[in-house]
């Protein structure tokens, strides 16, 4: 899929089919994920890939709007390592990068996924935390469920040509 395509024919799945997605596309998805920019090129991220039924289904318990993890194959938690931090702050410019990135990425394959937000709500990263066992210097920042797409959504056109100003507000 051509990457203008990809950008303005993406959209939020929340329903997928009964169909695991093969490694090799996990595969694909994730070293998208690590192919954006970062800031002074830290690359504080790590991306914990969850298979295991029974732990997407614990998900939605600890956030809110996470129902949907529960059905798909498989789940990307997109966090930042603040030990690989050199510029604090920006690890957030970067993981959501990171996040788009997996999302484009998986449209362009033929999968749906959606962002569902973790940080900076702090009960949603301790809850996130708690149920990976993930250590306190990491950060989870989202959790982007994938799957081959059980709806189709249509499309939208997002351009809105008053939200442009050319030299001066």
């Amino acid at each position: 899929m051509e990457v203008l395509e990809a950008i303005k024919t993406r959209r939020s799945i929340r329903k997928y089919q009964e169909r695991d997605v093969p490694d090799e596309l996990l595969q694909r998805v994730l070293e998208a994920g690590m192919c954006g920019p970062s800031a002074v090129d830290q690359r504080p991220w790590h991306f914990l890939v969850v298979r295991d039924k029974e732990m997407l289904r614990k998900i939605p318990k600890v956030h809110p709007y996470g129902a949907m993890v529960k059905d798909a194959p498989v789940a990307i938690i997109v966090c930042c390592d603040t030990r690989l931090e050199r510029f604090p702050g920006f690890w957030v410019q970067d993981c959501s990068i990171a996040s788009q990135n997996i999302l484009l990425a998986a449209h362009s394959l033929g999968l749906g996924a959606v962002w569902t937000g973790v940080y900076p709500l702090e009960d949603r990263v301790e809850g996130i935390r708690k149920l990976f066992g993930i250590p306190d210097h990491v950060i989870p920042f989202s959790v982007i469920p994938i799957g081959y797409p059980a709806e189709d959504p249509g499309k939208r056109d997002l351009f809105d040509p008053d939200r442009i100003h050319h030299e001066k507000w």
